[in-house]
């Protein structure tokens, strides 16, 4: 399965990724009306800056993702042809209990509207946005294990 990788090496911390990440799952395509919402969607990834080094963090997606087991609701599934590990928002209760299990902290808690985000490898593109916007080539989308 392809995953993102990130080359902390040439992470400059401009924050695009995230910047695009939130584009992509808007409901609009418009930057401007975008974030221009009273509450703009959450990026699905985070930037570490633990200088000297930073880096774009974002789901795993585990051959044996905790976030699955951990989730009360059911809310949170692993695909077995594709190994991405979606989340259903409706079924979602808030509980937080995956944001505590994720070995990654990953996973970001949306308290506006009361459920999680994670990565979701942006479907319906072929390379996700975070990474197809990458300005220093720091994050990379290929295949590769845990």
């Amino acid at each position: 399965m392809k995953r993102i990788y990130a080359r902390e090496e040439v992470c400059i911390a401009c924050h695009l990724c995230e910047v695009h990440c939130q584009l992509a799952h808007s409901p609009v395509s418009d930057p401007v009306k975008a974030f221009n919402k009273n509450i703009p969607p959450l990026p699905r990834l985070r930037i570490e800056e633990r200088r000297p080094i930073t880096f774009s963090l974002q789901c795993r997606h585990c051959e044996e993702p905790a976030c699955v087991e951990s989730c009360l609701a059911g809310a949170i599934q692993k695909d077995p042809e594709t190994g991405i590990v979606t989340v259903n928002e409706e079924k979602c209760i808030g509980c937080w209990t995956c944001v505590l299990a994720c070995p990654w902290g990953a996973i970001r808690q949306d308290n506006a509207r009361g459920h999680i985000v994670k990565c979701d490898l942006c479907p319906g593109r072929d390379t996700p946005a975070c990474v197809a916007n990458c300005p220093n080539g720091a994050l990379v989308y290929v295949e590769g294990g845990d």
